[in-house]
């Protein structure tokens, strides 16, 4: 499950009303995990701001919420908004390109019909939303993917609709001319990162370099924990030059795992049931256009395969 599995004990001298709010707050729970997951990246900070929402709620004045939907996605958004500020110094700080922690295997279920949408939830997608500034990325979020109205987004991030209206326009160009959205029939997909996996297992090199469209980027986030080049790699010849030189290095035994990430096909490494790496795979269907590879070990801790990991 991507979500928190358990929320802190709150003390109460009224057993029932407990119960209540947190029979409430589970009707939500999926909902403000997604917002807090796609405005920070991470499994842990959605779990932190998840919780914290959580003891909020038990702590609020009752007749001041009119909509708990609405009192509660207003808590995350604003709760996300200023630990987005806060990471955005340890982010400078990050060696190498920060990308989002994986969601492998089950663990990314939709929230709504709107985020039912892969490329919403997408690695490639959630790289691309760190260029924005935590109230453009909130507005963004909650408009495109979620469907709030403008007078809710207003409401939480105290501004006008108007001005809400115009940061979401702002954020929207900036996210789909940057990366614009490719339909890509499944089958499609699935063939082509099948012939990745295995030309990468078998290190075949005119395999790879027809795969890979000729302007391809390969970004790798070790954090400074593992080897991994601190440029995205652009170019089909640069990309497979590297990946053939990495797999010279690559432990005795190692194979790679068809898997979903973030709701999407994509692969892992793995060596003696141990995840070195995943790989998120955006594609048109004929060609690899980018490959975002995981390789920081913390954020592949909660990462298992095969029910090891």
């Amino acid at each position: 499950m991507g979500y928190a599995d358990r929320l802190p004990d709150v003390p109460s001298s009224d057993p029932d009303q407990t119960r209540d709010l947190r029979s409430e707050f589970e009707r939500h729970r999926r909902r403000l995990w997604g917002v807090a997951y796609r405005m920070l990246g991470s499994r842990a900070e959605a779990e932190d701001m998840v919780q914290e929402a959580y003891l909020r709620w038990h702590q609020a004045a009752r007749d001041e919420i009119r909509s708990p939907q609405a009192w509660l996605v207003t808590t995350v958004t604003r709760l996300c908004i200023d630990r987005m500020r806060q990471l955005r110094v340890e982010r400078d700080a990050y060696v190498g390109p920060w990308l989002p922690e994986p969601l492998v295997g089950s663990t990314a279920a939709p929230t709504d019909r709107a985020s039912e949408l892969a490329s919403d939830l997408s690695v490639a997608f959630l790289a691309l939303l760190e260029r924005l500034a935590p109230e453009e990325r909130a507005a963004f979020l909650l408009h495109d993917v979620f469907d709030s109205e403008y007078g809710d987004i207003a409401a939480i991030l105290g501004k006008s609709e108007t001005a809400c209206r115009q940061i979401v326009t702002r954020a929207r160009r900036r996210v789909r001319d940057e990366r614009p959205r490719v339909e890509v029939a499944p089958g499609a997909r699935d063939r082509l990162i099948a012939d990745f996996a295995r030309a990468l297992q078998a290190g075949d090199r005119e395999t790879l370099l027809g795969l890979f469209a000729g302007d391809a980027t390969w970004t790798s986030d070790g954090g400074g924990k593992v080897f991994a080049a601190r440029r995205s790699l652009r170019g089909r010849d640069l990309i497979v030059r590297a990946v053939l030189g990495y797999r010279r290095h690559w432990p005795l035994g190692l194979e790679v795992r068809p898997v979903l990430v973030n709701g999407e096909p994509g692969l892992a490494m793995v060596s003696d049931g141990q995840v070195g790496s995943v790989l998120s795979i955006r594609t048109d269907g004929e060609r690899i256009l980018d490959v975002f590879s995981v390789l920081n070990p913390d954020k592949l801790r909660a990462v298992a395969i095969d029910g090891e990991g």
